[in-house]
């Protein structure tokens, strides 16, 4: 493929070719993925500039060594900063070709200098978008805990007092949260690929292929204006004049020179982001119950891999815990693709084991595993790093600092306009104090039956949004040693209120390898907060486990 873009790259008098991971809809998982084609470079961000004489990879800090074994034969593999670099030196002035419908003019400019000619040219990837029907479903209040109806007046209300007459929804997680539907387009996330205008003027146009709707819901859309996915251009002109919004983040170039080409745009912030990081009560409480279910399953697997004889292989762990959550109705898939890193392995942030990686555990060996799932109540994400048999010493102090980290998250006081950045520096300060570190973010926003990574709230060096009660958050610091081990400890956790106090608590109810602990590196309050969390959990899952698993659990707390 990299010879067929370099001959498309001299047809079109070019010097280079920009290649994404995203597909129109800007998901993080897509069903296709043009350069996992290209590269076989597997991780969620990521994208690729093939020039004449040189082809590069760029990634940000998560996924430097995944990229660099995936992809380094073929691929100079460049980390990709929280501001991209956009002075290249040997890409100035060149013209560098890209498909106006997988870019953002935002992505760009942070991409690429002004100095470099950015020209629109769609490579053909065949098959890059499939065509198979999957219809989609309507959640009801009792899941979602508001209507639809109220929703879009609260956004409308948005648009009145920002002099919006026309906000296009660009990012398909925000129409799904918006109507309160939900598809099977993606494979991690349960999402329908779909756009919308909501016009100030009590009209929705939602595009979307049509076959989708079952009959059973084409009564809830009876208010909607149903319109053809590429109807974009057609509907701008039959739009009177007005104050056009989009979202900077998934508004592609091309979307953005149609509205462009009739209407002026003021804005640039989609606010459903902001209002869907807030979750009710009832999402609250229905995360809550996925948590339970999802806990059940953490904690059964947790005493196979303790307990069990059976040899342990990555792909073996991955079906295993599969295996205990499919035990649940509620139930779905998995919220992304499980990461089960042993050895060596576990020091790839984002491992996805093959056939040839696969390794068979050893006795001491550490296991990072890194899983989640999609239920009908709510969105998991879930990381324990675990041992079998003795390890060393400097392992489990290490260990211990990421435990400190996180649990310094989790009890921290979140005064007014407390914000991620401040909590990430909490998170760090175990491991910073003996000069080591981690290069991803503590924690990402979640969704409700949405997509597991969501903003704009986060835990990270450069996340400044004020920390409101209702967010959902990880909590997951951790510590990499290159070709050695990797260690994380995450739990999805939430902020509550008492009073005018914000605080954190916690969703995740599974146990921390207590044989990974050196507990002398334990505060009183730190071993005081181990022993209620194992509490907690056993009160909660207990019932749901056989008699061993519960003895088990039960030890571990003290």
């Amino acid at each position: 493929m990299i010879i067929e873009i370099k001959k498309f790259i001299r047809k079109n008098n070019l010097d280079g070719y920009i290649v994404p991971k995203n597909d129109k809809y800007f998901t993080e998982y897509s069903k296709i993925n043009n350069l996992v084609k290209l590269t076989n470079f597997t991780g969620s961000a990521g994208f690729a500039l093939i020039l004449n004489n040189k082809s590069y990879l760029f990634v940000d800090g998560r996924y430097v060594l995944q990229a660099s074994k995936q992809s380094g034969k073929k691929f100079k593999i460049l980390e990709i900063p929280f501001f991209l670099p956009k002075n290249l030196s040997d890409i100035k002035n060149y013209r560098i070709g890209f498909n106006p419908k997988l870019f953002t003019e935002n992505t760009l400019e942070r991409y690429f200098d002004k100095k470099v000619n950015l020209i629109p040219k769609e490579f053909d990837f065949k098959n890059s978008f499939e065509n198979k029907i999957n219809t989609i479903f309507h959640l009801n209040k009792s899941v979602s805990g508001e209507d639809s109806i109220l929703k879009v007046k609260k956004v409308r209300k948005y648009m009145f007092k920002n002099k919006i007459n026309y906000l296009y929804l660009s990012a398909s997680e925000n129409v799904n949260w918006l109507l309160n539907i939900r598809g099977k387009d993606l494979p991690n996330s349960p999402l329908v690929n779909c756009k919308l205008i909501v016009t100030d003027k009590n009209k929705l146009y939602l595009f979307i292929n049509s076959n989708k709707i079952p009959i059973k819901m084409k009564k809830y859309f009876k208010n909607i204006i149903i319109c053809k996915e590429d109807d974009l251009f057609k509907i701008i002109n039959n739009l009177k004049s007005g104050n056009f919004c989009i979202d900077k983040n998934t508004c592609s170039v091309f979307e953005k020179g149609i509205i462009n080409s009739k209407f002026k745009i003021n804005h640039t912030d989609d606010p459903i982001y902001k209002f869907k990081s807030i979750k009710n009560k009832t999402e609250i409480n229905n995360m809550i119950k996925a948590h339970i279910e999802d806990g059940v399953a953490l904690t059964k697997f947790l005493y196979w891999f303790k307990n069990s004889k059976e040899s342990k292989t990555e792909k073996k762990i991955e079906k295993k815990i599969e295996k205990f959550r499919k035990r649940s109705n509620n139930y779905l898939y998995p919220s992304f693709d499980t990461i089960a890193g042993s050895g060596h392995n576990g020091a790839i942030i984002h491992y996805k084991s093959t056939k040839l990686s696969n390794r068979k555990l050893k006795k001491n060996d550490i296991l990072l595993i890194d899983s989640g799932g999609q239920y009908k109540w709510g969105t998991t994400d879930v990381t324990r790093t675990i041992c079998l048999g003795k390890i060393q010493n400097s392992v489990k102090n290490n260990f211990t600092r990421v435990l400190k980290g996180h649990i310094a998250v989790i009890n921290c006081n979140l005064k007014n306009n407390f914000n991620g950045y401040l909590v990430d520096k909490l998170a760090r300060k175990f491991l910073n104090k003996v000069g080591l570190d981690y290069s991803h973010g503590t924690g990402h926003g979640v969704g409700f039956f949405l997509n597991v990574h969501e903003g704009p709230q986060a835990i990270s060096k450069y996340n400044k949004v004020n920390l409101k009660k209702g967010m959902v958050l990880s909590n997951e610091p951790g510590y990499y040693l290159r070709n050695q081990y990797g260690i994380r400890i995450e739990n999805l956790i939430y902020v509550d209120s008492l009073k005018s106090n914000l605080f954190f608590k916690n969703f995740t109810l599974s146990p921390i390898d207590l044989d990974m602990i050196n507990f002398k590196l334990l505060s009183i309050k730190e071993r005081d907060y181990l022993f209620n969390y194992h509490l907690d959990v056993y009160s909660k899952i207990s019932k749901y486990l056989n008699k061993n698993e519960k003895k088990w659990l039960i030890s571990l707390i003290k």
